[in-house]
C-alpha cells in the first residue's frame, strides 16, 4: 500500500513538474529579470539587481464565453526576441528615443497570447487575442504584488458627483501612506509610485490604452489590483452649464470589442535614483506608432489663455470680457512676444450649441486679425456638445481658419470614452485640427498614435490656485516623478503674481501662484507640455516684461532632455535642449535649499546663461526675483539658493 502511495504521489510529482512551466527575459544591461510561471494560474514577478520589484502576481482576462485567458494555461509556442532600435519623438522632449527591449511572447491554447517586454528602465506586459468576430471582456486581473507594505505616492480617485465611483477628474494630490493605509473599496488612478528599498522606485500605469477602459487600482493586502469601468448603458446629460454626461447605469463587462486585436499595455516603470523618473519614456514607446502621415501641420507651441486670470486687463479703453475686442487685444499681446497662439475658453459659444456663437464675438474677425498677426486661434468645447456635431464643429470652424480645439468635461475613462479619444482625434486630423484634452485621464500614449493630440490634463494644475490653499509647490515637485511618466500635462503655468506661503490666498478672479516668479518661469522646463498656457493675464505680462520675454521664447519641444537631480516630492532639475540652446530648471519644495547645477552637459566651447534666480527676499515677496547674463563653461558648478517654494530658470547660448 505505501508503494502504491508512493507511486502516485511520485505520478503526481511529476505531472506538476511538467504543468508549471518557468520562462524568464532579462532587460538588454541585464539588470531586470521576468520571471513567468505557468502553474493554475499564469504568474509574473520581477528583479531589479536580485532585489524584489514585484513578487508573483496573476494575471488572467476573463472573456466571457471564450473562457478565462491566464486560467489553468497552456503554452502551445515562445518566442523569444530582442529589439535595439530607435523612435523619432514628435513633438516630444527629445528627437530620438532608444528602443531596446527582450520580448517574450507566449502564444496559449485558446486563441490567446501574452507579450512581456523588459527595458532597461521597466517592464511591460500585455493580452493579445486572435479569436473570430467580436468578443465580451468580464474582467480583467491585473496584479502588482510587493514583498512588504511599502509606502506609495497614491492619487485617490476625487468623485466630485457621488454617483459613479467611475466618474472623476482625475486630479487629486498625492497620499504617502503605507500599502496597508490605503482606504478600503477606494480607487486610485494610475501612475502610482511605490518605494522600494536602497532608494529603488516602481511606478504602475499603462499604455496603448485603445477601445478598452482605462487602469484604475486598488490596494489587497501589500498588492494593486486593476479595476476598470463597466461599459456605460444609460447615461444622463448634466453637471457643468449641462455639458456632462453622468453614468446612470453599466454593464456587468467592461469591454465589447474586436476578437483579434492586442490590449493595454500593464507597465511598470523601475528607477534606481529619483531623477531617473524625469525623463522616462515607457509610455510612448509602446504606444501605437502614427496614423497621420503628413503631421507638417501640427504646429505646438505657447498660448495666451482668457480662463485663469479671468478676463482681467486694464488700462485699454474697451470693457474687458468675453468679446471681440477683448480677444483682439490678447492677440496683440501674442504677437508682440512672439506668442504662437491664443485661446477662447469657455462663453464664446452657448453651452448647449457649439454652433452658437454669442453675439459679443465676431470669431471671423478675430481669426482673421490673428492671421495678419501670425497668432492662431484655438477654440474650447465641452466633450458632450463637440460629439453631437462633430463633423459640422470641425468642418465650419477649420474653414474659418481655426486650428485647434481645447476640450473639456469628459472626465471618465470607460471604453465608450476611450472611443469618443480616439475618433475625435481622428476626425479632427482629417479637418488638420489640433487637440488639447482638458477634463482628461492621463495619457497613454495617444499623444504618438494621433500626433496632433499635442496636451492632455489630467493633473491638479495651476486653475485650482483659485479655490484651494493646498500644498502646490510640493505637488509640482510630485508631478514630474509621477504623473508626467504618462505623458504630456496642460498644467498652465505662469503666474506672475507671486505669494509665500503665509500671503497666499485663493481669490478667483484675481488669482495668485504659491511660491515664487522663478518657480513659476521653471515650470516651463520642468513639466512636459507640447501646448503650454500663459495663464496670467496680457497686463500682469507686460509689466514684467523680462520674465514674459524669458516664458515665451522657452520652445514646447526639444531635442533633447537630461535629468540633472531631484527627490520625489522636494525638488527637481531638468536641462533640455532645442538645437543649440539649453534651457535649465529647478524648483524645490516650502524647503528652501541650495542646489548646484553641473554644466559639463554643454560640451566643448563657450556659452552665456541669462538666470533668473530666486531674489534676496523672495521667501517674504514671492515676485522677487535676480535677472543675471553671464559666461559659462562645460567645467562650471555653480551653486544657487532656492527660496521656500521657489525656482531656478536658465537659457544657455553658445557664444
Amino acid at each position: 500500500m505505501k508503494k502504491v502511495l508512493l507511486l502516485i504521489f511520485c505520478l503526481i510529482s511529476v505531472h506538476m513538474v511538467f504543468a508549471q512551466k518557468a520562462y524568464k527575459i532579462n532587460s538588454p544591461d541585464k539588470k531586470i529579470v521576468v520571471n513567468i510561471q505557468t502553474g493554475t494560474d499564469l504568474k509574473w514577478s520581477v528583479t531589479h539587481d536580485g532585489q524584489s520589484i514585484i513578487e508573483p502576481s496573476v494575471i488572467a482576462m476573463d472573456l466571457s464565453k471564450h473562457g478565462i485567458a491566464g486560467k489553468n494555461p497552456k503554452v502551445t509556442a515562445a518566442k523569444e526576441t530582442i529589439v535595439n532600435s530607435t523612435i523619432d519623438g514628435l513633438n516630444y522632449k527629445k528627437d530620438k528615443i532608444v528602443d531596446a527591449y527582450t520580448q517574450l511572447a507566449l502564444s496559449f491554447k485558446g486563441n490567446y497570447k501574452i507579450v512581456f517586454r523588459a527595458y532597461n528602465d521597466g517592464v511591460a506586459y500585455r493580452f493579445e487575442t486572435a479569436i473570430k468576430d467580436s468578443i465580451t471582456v468580464n474582467s480583467e486581473e491585473a496584479t502588482f504584488a510587493f514583498s512588504d507594505d511599502y509606502k506609495a505616492y497614491i492619487p485617490y480617485v476625487n468623485d466630485p458627483h457621488n454617483k459613479d465611483i467611475y466618474e472623476t477628474s482625475f486630479e487629486n494630490n498625492y497620499q504617502y501612506i503605507n500599502l496597508s493605509k490605503f482606504v478600503k473599496d477606494t480607487l486610485a488612478f494610475a501612475p502610482i509610485l511605490v518605494e522600494l528599498p536602497n532608494n529603488k522606485k516602481a511606478a504602475i500605469t499603462e499604455s496603448d490604452l485603445e477601445d478598452y477602459p482605462g487602469m484604475f487600482l486598488q490596494v489587497a493586502g501589500n498588492s494593486f489590483k486593476g479595476k476598470y469601468a463597466p461599459v456605460p448603458l444609460t447615461e444622463k446629460q448634466g453637471g457643468h452649464n449641462n455639458l456632462q454626461a453622468y453614468v446612470m447605469s453599466r454593464a456587468t463587462y467592461i469591454a465589447k470589442t474586436k476578437g483579434t486585436r492586442p490590449f493595454p499595455w500593464r507597465v511598470v516603470i523601475i528607477s534606481s535614483q529619483d531623477k531617473d523618473l524625469l525623463n522616462n519614456d515607457m509610455v510612448y514607446k509602446l504606444a501605437s506608432p502614427s496614423r497621420i502621415a503628413d503631421v507638417s501641420w501640427i504646429k505646438p507651441g505657447k498660448v495666451a489663455w482668457d480662463w485663469w486670470n479671468d478676463w482681467n486687463i486694464s488700462n485699454v479703453n474697451f470693457k474687458a470680457g468675453i468679446n471681440t475686442k477683448t480677444y483682439k487685444y490678447y492677440i496683440d499681446f501674442a504677437a508682440k512676444f512672439g506668442i504662437e497662439n491664443i485661446l477662447l475658453d469657455e462663453g464664446w459659444a452657448t453651452s448647449e450649441d457649439i454652433m452658437k456663437i454669442v453675439p459679443e464675438i465676431n470669431l471671423q474677425e478675430i481669426i482673421d486679425y490673428g492671421k495678419q498677426k501670425n497668432v492662431g486661434v484655438w477654440l474650447w468645447g465641452g466633450w458632450l456638445p463637440l460629439d453631437k456635431k462633430t463633423d459640422l464643429a470641425l468642418s465650419t470652424y477649420s474653414k474659418m481658419g481655426v486650428k485647434g480645439f481645447k476640450i473639456d468635461f469628459m472626465d471618465r475613462d470607460d471604453q465608450k470614452m476611450v472611443n469618443f479619444y480616439y475618433r475625435f482625434a481622428k476626425k479632427a486630423a482629417e479637418y488638420k485640427l489640433m487637440i488639447d484634452y482638458h477634463g482628461a485621464y492621463k495619457p497613454t500614449g495617444l499623444q504618438r498614435t494621433y500626433p496632433n493630440v499635442l496636451n492632455f490634463e489630467g493633473v491638479r494644475g495651476l486653475e485650482n490656485t483659485k479655490w484651494s490653499n493646498t500644498d502646490f509647490p510640493g505637488y509640482d515637485c510630485s508631478i514630474p516623478f509621477i504623473r508626467m511618466l504618462a505623458g504630456p500635462m496642460d498644467y498652465t503655468p505662469g503666474a506672475m503674481k507671486n505669494a509665500s506661503k503665509e500671503n497666499f490666498r485663493a481669490i478667483f478672479s484675481s488669482p495668485m501662484s504659491q511660491g515664487t516668479r522663478c518657480h513659476q518661469l521653471a515650470l516651463y522646463m520642468i513639466l512636459e507640455s507640447p501646448f503650454e498656457m500663459l495663464a496670467d493675464n496680457p497686463t500682469n505680462y507686460i509689466k514684467e516684461p523680462a520674465c514674459t520675454k524669458f516664458i515665451a521664447e522657452v520652445p514646447t519641444t526639444f531635442s533633447e532632455t537630461i535629468a540633472l537631480d531631484g527627490k520625489v516630492s522636494e525638488y527637481a532639475v531638468i536641462a533640455r535642449r532645442k538645437d543649440q540652446t539649453w534651457y535649465v530648471g529647478a524648483i524645490t519644495n516650502w524647503t528652501p535649499r541650495e542646489v548646484t547645477l553641473d554644466f559639463s552637459f554643454l560640451g566643448e566651447g563657450n556659452f552665456e546663461v541669462e538666470l533668473f534666480a530666486d531674489g534676496l527676499n523672495a521667501d517674504r515677496e514671492g515676485t522677487d526675483f535676480s535677472r543675471t547674463i553671464m559666461p559659462v563653461k562645460s567645467s562650471d558648478k555653480l551653486t544657487f539658493k532656492l527660496a521656500p517654494g521657489g525656482g531656478l530658470a536658465a537659457r544657455v547660448v553658445k557664444k
